[in-house]
């Protein structure tokens, strides 16, 4: 009893603790060091989900040399279905253990004994966190218990650090495009800062813009970012499921655009490497004006805010392209005046 009683007291400290910062730096910092004080280990590290090359990098170790050689990063799924299975995975004694890979960089780094448990947020592992000790050891099952406590308590501070961080750029982010977008009455420009700004700033594989022409019925690409000319020129998108909802006025998800039937040229998507979509429609006024899509090179979850935000700057540049529009417009009926003037005057 003793023993829980301890582990409890250093939880309620350690949960403490990360209440004091949300600066993420410093919490993985914690959670490491937390799971060697607590736990009398020799060294820790923690893996994080790398979603662009699939696989789980150390972002924070203590007690390990510099030059330690971990597992191949590319077995981590593996490792991590495994680890979700059971709950955890243990290794009494690396000498001897047949699961154990590197086991003369782990003799010489003075590794007896390894325990790991994942790192979850919302039902999916986003990380593990692994213990090491110098002596070989049989892990009990509170010892167990408390890092994978530790480890799930971690992934909170880390996901509501992110989110905080992510808020925070967002609304940088959004306040320095619009003042872009609102900044120019050039139709060129401001497609531009819709299709290659925000491909970049999110990351994305490429984006482009079709604009309804309400006279022909048909749906012109009039600004793309990212593509090969073949994927450019593939074909009419009128008849594409993904897009048809768009122009109704909702923003529509693809997690995998190689298999969705409402995607129309699937195997096109599949060789541009093109994995997940989110198509958002472009509103003016009243109207559905246009269709922007926003493609990404791996298949991914596009969180709420990043939406809402995507959404925010369609909305933005469908009030700018109306405004480019009227001026446009303005300055031709400005022109077909005074040519009408300067011809009256040669009458006279």
């Amino acid at each position: 009893m003793s023993v829980k009683k301890d582990y409890f007291k250093t939880f309620c400290n350690i949960s403490k603790a990360f209440g004091t910062t949300l600066k993420k730096e410093d919490l993985l910092e914690l959670i490491v060091q937390s799971a060697i004080d607590s736990m009398d280990g020799k060294a820790a590290c923690l893996f994080l989900a790398n979603e662009k090359e699939d696989v789980f990098e150390p972002v924070c170790q203590k007690g390990l040399s510099d030059n330690y050689l971990h597992s191949d990063p590319y077995k981590g799924k593996k490792i991590v279905s495994e680890i979700l299975e059971g709950g955890y995975l243990a290794f009494h004694d690396v000498s001897s253990d047949s699961r154990m890979e590197n086991k003369e960089a782990k003799r010489a780094e003075g590794i007896a004994s390894i325990l790991v448990v994942p790192v979850i947020v919302e039902s999916k592992a986003i990380g593990v966190l692994s213990l090491y000790t110098s002596t070989v050891r049989e892990f009990s099952q509170d010892e167990i218990d408390f890092l994978s406590a530790l480890a799930e308590q971690g992934g909170i501070a880390i996901h509501n650090a992110r989110l905080m961080e992510r808020i925070k750029q967002n609304a940088v982010l959004f306040h320095d495009m619009a003042s872009s977008i609102n900044s120019s009455l050039d139709v060129k420009q401001i497609l531009h800062i819709l299709t290659a700004d925000i491909a970049e700033a999110f990351g994305m594989k490429g984006v482009n813009i079709r604009l309804h022409n309400e006279d022909a019925g048909t749906l012109e690409l009039v600004s793309t970012y990212g593509f090969s000319e073949e994927f450019i020129n593939k074909g009419p998108v009128e008849t594409d499921k993904s897009i048809v909802e768009a122009l109704e006025g909702e923003t529509i998800y693809i997690r995998d655009a190689a298999t969705d039937d409402r995607v129309q040229y699937r195997e096109a998507m599949k060789k541009e490497g093109i994995k997940s979509m989110l198509c958002v429609p472009i509103p003016s006024g009243e109207k559905i004006i246009g269709v922007m899509r926003l493609c990404s090179d791996i298949e991914r979850e596009f969180s709420e805010d990043m939406i809402i935000l995507v959404e925010a700057l369609a909305n933005q540049g469908g009030i700018a392209i109306q405004n480019a529009s009227m001026y446009l417009s303005l300055q031709e009926d400005k022109k077909n005046l005074e040519e009408d003037i300067w011809s009256h005057r040669l009458w006279f």
